[in-house]
């Protein structure tokens, strides 16, 4: 089991970046898989950004693309989620997820594929 806390968020005007972040700790010498999603309140949890355990393939929503980068640093086992260019319409509250994976090139864009969550983190942007 990994163990996940997110930081990072707040609230932006549209146009802006923010940087989210998410520590691991716990079974963090097993490859794992890691992915960000969002929801908003009523909504379901929407799939961002995915990236493998070497953080060699990834892979974006259309909705992010071009504007969001994911990555991680295996060194402090920390996944950072890099967005710019912020929108309205990416108001939500984000989690970062993670599984354990016997594939170190695999990335995962189900949620219920991941079996550990942070706690989530508020993005707001503004007009």
């Amino acid at each position: 089991q990994v163990q996940l806390v997110q930081s990072g968020g707040g609230t932006v005007q549209a146009g802006d970046s923010l940087r989210l972040s998410c520590a691991a700790s716990g079974r963090t010498s097993s490859p794992y898989a890691m992915g960000w999603f969002r929801q908003n309140p009523g909504k379901e949890r929407d799939f961002v950004a995915a990236i493998s355990w070497r953080g060699i393939n990834v892979f974006y929503a259309d909705s992010v693309k071009g504007r969001f980068t994911i990555s991680r640093d295996n060194s402090k086992t920390i996944v950072y989620l890099q967005m710019n260019s912020l929108k309205p319409e990416d108001t939500a509250v984000y989690y970062c997820a993670a599984r354990e994976t016997d594939n170190s090139g695999f990335y995962y864009i189900d949620s219920i594929e991941y079996h550990d969550w942070g706690q989530g983190t508020q993005v707001t942007v503004s007009s």
